[in-house]
């Protein structure tokens, strides 16, 4: 087993626990991509943009569980990068659909009524937040990965060919 100081090798269990990870992001996309295209999330280009996101991230994922290399890794961290974003911007996105919804519907409403009814209207306002929850995961499993450091071999050969 490699020490702590080889370059280019990890312990077993951090190989594992980023096995782990990836296969949760790989899986947890499908997922949400499943349910998404089963509630009909297909309706705009902001609703289409989460699932090209997830479709992209699970590609990436895929690539980087079969042949990981320095520049599937910076893919992988860009998309999940993105991820953060989407689900912030889904969660503003749901949070705005919904309070228009109920001040169309009770044009009165205003103040922690009308949160209460925002929050708990039709479109879960933080369901969106799953896809920032899988960019933290995506993220977790590049933190320090070995590919990543730019004196190992893999990468210096990949930076010049």
């Amino acid at each position: 087993m490699p020490g702590p100081h080889d370059p280019v090798r990890e312990p077993l269990a951090l190989s594992r626990l980023r096995s782990m990870l990836l296969w949760t992001l790989v899986l947890g996309a499908a997922g949400m991509m499943g349910e998404l295209l089963l509630i009909g999330h297909t309706e705009s280009t902001a609703q289409l943009m989460p699932l090209v996101l997830l479709a992209t991230g699970m590609l990436a994922g895929g690539i980087v569980l079969l042949a990981p290399t320095l520049k599937a890794l910076r893919l992988l961290q860009i998309l999940m990068i993105l991820f953060l974003g989407s689900g912030i911007l889904g969660v503003g996105l749901h949070f705005q659909g919904n309070q228009e919804f109920e001040l169309e519907m009770y044009p009165s409403l205003s103040g922690v009524e009308l949160i209460s009814k925002t929050l708990t209207g039709a479109t879960p306002v933080l369901a969106p937040g799953s896809m920032s929850l899988l960019g933290a995961i995506g993220l977790a499993m590049t933190y320090r990965h070995p590919l990543l450091r730019r004196n190992t071999p893999e990468a210096l050969e990949e930076t010049h060919s």
